[in-house]
């Protein structure tokens, strides 16, 4: 009993009524200045692929290939992270089952996906090695068993799968410790760094993580000791009754990439005002450098309500803001997804004020008719006042490259000798087309033996 006792006052003791101070400096912020930290971008850098889409491709990917996925699957990890100075999205490959791990586990799981949140390309990545420990592996082999043996008095945060800048498979886990009483103040004190294919492993000081290594602090973390600085600054009783200058995140939160790092967004509101954020956070996720941008702008809610409200017509539903400086300016990124999770717009919604939107099919129309403050329309494609011909056919083969950071896509059709070509631009259905697919399209004569889709129907 005394022992239960002595547990119960040290969770109490730990709570923040007797050390708000100290909870309110887990995490130390400065203020920013949005146009030097965030450069500006292209349309071609803009990420419009989010962890649901990139799901959906990976999926699909997955099933384009007939001798891996009867054994193998997808897992739903789908990481965030800078590789080679582009925003992607990694995910280990996991067996199907009990007995695909029977009939594998000698050799290891062979590939993990990545998804280009630019372009939407996929590739299934074959690493120099299998991967040996995974989240699918049984007994000694599992990442999260095989970790707690050999750091037995650890207490280990979340588990995230990322690539070095050669494509080797890790395992990075944040080392957690209570920094308030026995309970209270959780933070990260080091990392664990394993790799995934040796088991080689080392536990390491925060400031000596790599640079290629994206996610030591996890975003659930980084948002509690956020909302602890913006609640607790005035005092415990002031969080509680006059709530004087308390603050706190909005719902939700994305990632911007910036250099060669991942920064956690979200918006800063007052806990007293509703619908406005009185400005936005970045959090370092390997560092936890945190910045302030004091930029009062719409809750991001309330710019994906004004984005759908643009084209209420269609029934679109908006994905979670991404925060662009575009000329100069805090600017909401979304797309506008249909029922069946196709993106098929895009919007831009100026993030000081949501009633200003802008949509548009491809992501280069939206930046520059955004660009053009509204006034502009449909750039048209010089290919768009060619004579037009139309064909209805199957697909016969498909292929996709990546040239010059543009994704084209090759088709062949059944009854046709030519070969058909489209930018990814040209419809938000090219990634999920497969053979056997009947299509309609529209399209304009290239050259010889090539022709040019101007619209996928």
């Amino acid at each position: 009993m005394l022992i239960f006792a002595a547990v119960g006052i040290m969770v109490i003791y730990s709570m923040p009524i007797f050390h708000a101070q100290r909870y309110a400096t887990l995490i130390e912020k400065q203020e920013g200045n949005f146009t030097e930290d965030v450069a500006e971008i292209t349309f071609e850098q803009v990420p419009t692929v989010d962890r649901d889409t990139a799901q959906r491709l990976g999926d699909r990917k997955m099933g384009e290939i007939v001798e891996l996925v009867s054994q193998f699957r997808v897992a739903a990890d789908y990481t965030q992270i800078n590789y080679k100075q582009k925003p992607v999205r990694v995910s280990p490959l996991e067996y199907a089952g009990f007995f695909k791990w029977l009939n594998n586990s000698k050799a290891g799981i062979p590939n993990y996906i990545m998804v280009d949140m630019i372009n939407g390309a996929v590739t299934l990545e074959k690493p120099k090695q299998n991967i040996m420990y995974s989240e699918s592996e049984r007994f000694g082999s599992n990442v999260k068993r095989y970790l707690r043996f050999n750091y037995l008095t650890d207490i280990l945060g979340d588990f995230s799968f990322e690539v070095d800048d050669e494509g080797t498979p890790y395992w990075i886990v944040s080392v957690h410790e209570n920094k308030i009483g026995l309970f209270g103040g959780t933070d990260v004190k080091e990392v664990i760094m394993l790799n995934a294919s040796t088991g080689e492993h080392q536990k390491i000081k925060i400031e000596d993580v790599p640079t290629w290594v994206d996610r030591v602090y996890e975003s659930e973390l980084l948002l509690e000791q956020v909302n602890y600085n913006g609640k607790y600054q005035g005092g415990f009783l002031n969080s509680i009754f006059s709530q004087q200058g308390v603050l706190a995140t909005t719902d939700g939160y994305n990632y911007l990439a910036i250099n060669d790092d991942v920064y956690l967004y979200t918006g800063i509101t007052s806990v007293v005002r509703d619908e406005s954020n009185i400005g936005f956070i970045l959090v370092n996720q390997r560092t936890k450098d945190t910045k302030f941008y004091s930029i009062p702008s719409a809750e991001e809610y309330s710019a994906m309500d004004s984005a759908k409200g643009a084209v209420q017509e269609k029934g679109y539903v908006s994905t979670f803001p991404i925060l662009l400086n575009i000329n100069g300016k805090p600017t909401y990124f979304m797309s506008l997804k249909d029922n069946a999770g196709l993106i098929k717009m895009y919007a831009l919604v100026d993030a000081e004020d949501y009633q200003k939107v802008i949509t548009g099919v491809t992501v280069q129309e939206t930046v520059e008719k955004f660009t053009n403050k509204g006034t502009a329309t449909t750039v048209k494609d010089p290919q768009e006042l060619k004579k037009q011909f139309e064909v209805k056919a199957k697909i016969t083969d498909i292929k996709n490259a990546v040239i010059e950071g543009n994704t084209y896509f090759y088709i062949l059709l059944e009854g046709q000798t030519d070969v058909f070509t489209a930018h990814i631009s040209k419809s938000e259905r090219l990634p999920f087309l497969k053979i056997g697919d009947e299509i309609s399209v529209k399209f304009v004569e290239d050259k010889e033996t090539v022709n040019s889709i101007v619209n996928l129907l």
